[in-house]
């Protein structure tokens, strides 16, 4: 009996190992980089980045806010200074501009833990979604943030927050940072599958709102070489954002991924043998036929 293959295991053949895990591995090297920076302080003494993801300042100059954080502050009633605002500010205008989830895939530390429960399943062959969440549990957790910011005054959420609690840990000692790690891992495992980053956290609830207007897109342009192996699909966070990019047969053109729960992680382009995806903008609509189709008439 043949046995299915890996994903990816036709790219790897094709180009070679590293370049068919080449986005995985900068996205790897930017979160463990992103860590490292914030960890050199307190570890080694040399200050480059201040604080953590949710305020921080680089080289006593860039002061940046988490606007997740400004607005659960404001629901709080705290009055805000300028330079929160400005912080602020300047991460939206870069989500807008990268994806708003690329705060899950590229920069949240968590997110290689959900990622190795991922992994883990497929090694003890676990299959099925087991749990089941819809993207409106995510959202109602969201509101409850923001609700409960309002009622209690105070930033609750930044108190169970894994990205938060993560930092402390590495700080002052896993003990109850290691154990939710541990948990959310385990839960990502056994119960629900990508379960926490893709329907329950509330912060990629809030960075989804902004990818879904951001400019950097993946593009399935090339999907009339599509074959239909399965492998986007297969290593996809969020395979939902994939389908309607891929349909062959529909009025609709556009090639391009607009969900914003698209994280913009790239694995679609690391494993297609058939190079499909590439990263584009969200103003280049053209798709991939037609432009081939283009190219064959001209003289």
């Amino acid at each position: 009996m043949n046995q299915l293959k890996m994903p990816g295991t036709d790219r790897i053949a094709s180009v070679g190992w590293l370049k068919a895990h080449q986005w995985l591995l900068l996205r790897r090297l930017s979160q463990i980089s992103i860590l490292a920076l914030f960890m050199l302080g307190p570890a080694a003494g040399v200050w480059i980045v201040k604080g953590n993801l949710a305020s921080s300042r680089t080289l006593d100059v860039l002061s940046l806010s988490d606007p997740y954080v400004l607005l659960q502050s404001l629901f709080a009633g705290h009055v805000m200074g300028t330079t929160a605002f400005t912080g602020a500010i300047i991460v939206l205008i870069f989500y807008l501009l990268v994806g708003g989830r690329v705060y899950c895939s590229w920069v949240c530390p968590i997110n290689m833990v959900t990622d190795l429960a991922n992994w883990m399943r497929k090694k003890l062959g676990i299959k099925g979604q087991g749990l089941r969440f819809t993207i409106q549990t995510g959202y109602w957790i969201f509101a409850m943030t923001l609700v409960l910011a309002l009622v209690t005054q105070t930033i609750v959420w930044e108190l169970v927050n894994p990205v938060s609690i993560f930092y402390r840990g590495f700080l002052y000692g896993m003990g109850f940072a290691g154990t939710m790690i541990l948990a959310i891992f385990l839960f990502d495992l056994f119960v629900s599958r990508r379960g926490w980053c893709s329907h329950l956290c509330p912060v990629g609830i809030f960075y989804g709102f902004l990818g879904s207007k951001s400019v950097l897109r993946v593009t399935a342009m090339n999907r009339d070489n599509c074959n239909d192996c399965m492998d986007c699909f297969s290593v996809c966070p969020e395979p939902q954002v994939i389908k309607p990019a891929l349909k062959k047969l529909t009025d609709d053109k556009n090639p391009l991924i607009q969900s914003g729960r698209c994280t913009n992680c790239a694995r679609c382009i690391d494993v297609c043998n058939q190079n499909v995806f590439s990263f584009t903008t969200r103003f280049n609509k053209q798709d991939g036929m037609h432009l081939h189709q283009q190219k064959e008439i001209m003289p």
